[in-house]
């Protein structure tokens, strides 16, 4: 079978097209494994960063103690409408479903 001429050189130029096409493919496979490399990369990382800090704020959580009471002392204390403060601590009991706490309430 015979090639015509024009697939081997570009005349003057000298550049084989053949080599162009091997070329250009050698670097879209390089660019797409670099490509998947780095998303796999980035993947991995943002997995790492919230594992680790879930088990920040799991230890965080069962080791530190609570300084303080909920409910006593502090600025929210001196309201002079307990109705307000009781309906405040009803919404967000209910929002919560019971895991939230009202430590105090300041107007601004």
């Amino acid at each position: 079978m015979l090639i015509p001429s024009y697939f081997f050189h570009l005349g003057i130029v000298g550049l084989s097209i053949v080599g162009i096409k091997k070329l250009y493919m050698e670097n879209l496979n390089e660019a797409l494994s670099l490509l998947a490399v780095g998303m796999i990369m980035v993947f991995l990382i943002l997995f790492l960063v919230v594992v680790v800090g879930n088990v920040v704020i799991m230890f965080t959580n069962r080791f530190a103690p609570v300084t303080e009471k909920p409910g006593v002392g502090g600025a929210g204390g001196r309201s002079s409408n307990p109705k307000k403060l009781a309906v405040i601590a009803a919404v967000v009991d209910v929002i919560t479903h019971g895991k939230g706490r009202v430590d105090s309430i300041q107007k601004k």
